[in-house]
């Protein structure tokens, strides 16, 4: 008889147990880490994601911001987080970058590719070269005449060392065999805060954003860093027809820790792939200029990788820059 009641009390106990460990992921707000500052591709892209995602998982997704060092600092944070699916990670191409850069300087990893599991490949869009609408400089060939003259005197603003701006700035430079002034910040909104305040000469945008400034007449489009001609620029001549043989596609994915479980990698594909067909997300984003480019986690994960050995290639070439 005793058996029985302990038995009938441990059966309460577990059907008062079960629904908090069967409890539907997600259950509560996620945090999606952009580690960018705001204004940047990243975070122009991240916001219209995690708004349709959220709305999809019907649980807030809060964009966090933690910019700084090409975005290696807050992908490790991300890294840090508890892999349950509550912290997950919105990045652009440099996420490959920082790996082969710690090794460049001898370091410890901040974190490896093998911490990272993808779940899809969510925009892919070209950097281009931008400068104020005032500056003296009207094309490409005027930059790189000024930069012969005065080796090391151009500055130019970035999202961070070894972030986009900067390694596909240092790829113009070891190509054109040119030197220029790095200035690094948070982001490529405080970048471009700086060029359009005449603290630096140039900058890059993600193509999107670039369109806005241009539009608004503050700034002035002269290169492209695209394989061939945007239909959105079309007389913005890419590096490749300059003679410079320079491509560097500014591509932002998802990821969350490699140990996340199953379930929740699965849930979170399933939703990013019913959103990449979504009217209302595809039109939030061709409102902002931003095309969608969705590969689901194994075609990402190839895209990833063959990327990432590229990069690793570039990173060797250019070597240490400060």
């Amino acid at each position: 008889m005793k058996i029985l009641i302990r038995h009938f009390f441990a059966l309460i106990i577990l059907g008062y147990c079960l629904p908090v460990f069967s409890q539907a992921y997600p259950s509560k707000s996620i945090n999606m880490v952009v580690p960018f500052a705001p204004g940047g591709s990243a975070d122009t892209i991240a916001r219209p994601l995690a708004d349709h995602l959220g709305k999809h998982l019907k649980q807030a997704i809060i964009v966090n911001n933690r910019g700084g060092s090409g975005g290696a600092p807050g992908t490790a944070f991300a890294l840090a987080a508890k892999p349950d699916g509550y912290t997950i990670l919105f990045n652009l191409s440099t996420i490959s970058a920082t790996p082969e850069a710690d090794k460049l300087f001898d370091t410890k990893p901040q974190y490896e590719l093998k911490q990272l599991a993808p779940i899809a490949l969510i925009s892919s869009e070209p950097l281009v070269l931008i400068v104020k609408t005032d500056s003296p400089y009207n094309n490409l060939a005027d930059v790189v005449k000024d930069a012969k003259a005065r080796p090391g005197q151009l500055t130019y603003g970035s999202s961070g060392v070894y972030g986009p701006i900067h390694l596909a700035l240092e790829m113009f430079a070891n190509s054109a065999d040119l030197k220029f002034q790095h200035i690094p910040f948070t982001g490529a909104g405080p970048a471009l805060t700086a060029l359009l305040g005449g603290h630096v000469d140039l900058s890059m945008l993600a193509l999107n954003n670039a369109l806005v400034h241009q539009k608004s007449g503050t700034i002035r489009i002269i290169a492209s860093w695209s394989g061939q001609r945007n239909k959105l620029i079309p007389n913005t001549p890419t590096l490749k027809e300059l003679g410079f043989n320079v491509e560097y596609p500014n591509w932002g994915g998802l990821f969350v820790a490699a140990n996340t479980p199953n379930t929740v990698i699965n849930r979170l594909r399933d939703g990013v792939k019913l959103i990449s067909t979504d009217p209302e997300y595809l039109k939030s984003m061709e409102n902002l200029n931003i095309p969608v480019t969705y590969l689901d986690a194994p075609e990402f994960d190839k895209f990833w990788k063959a990327d990432a050995a590229k990069i690793s290639e570039v990173l060797k070439k250019i070597g240490r820059v400060d």
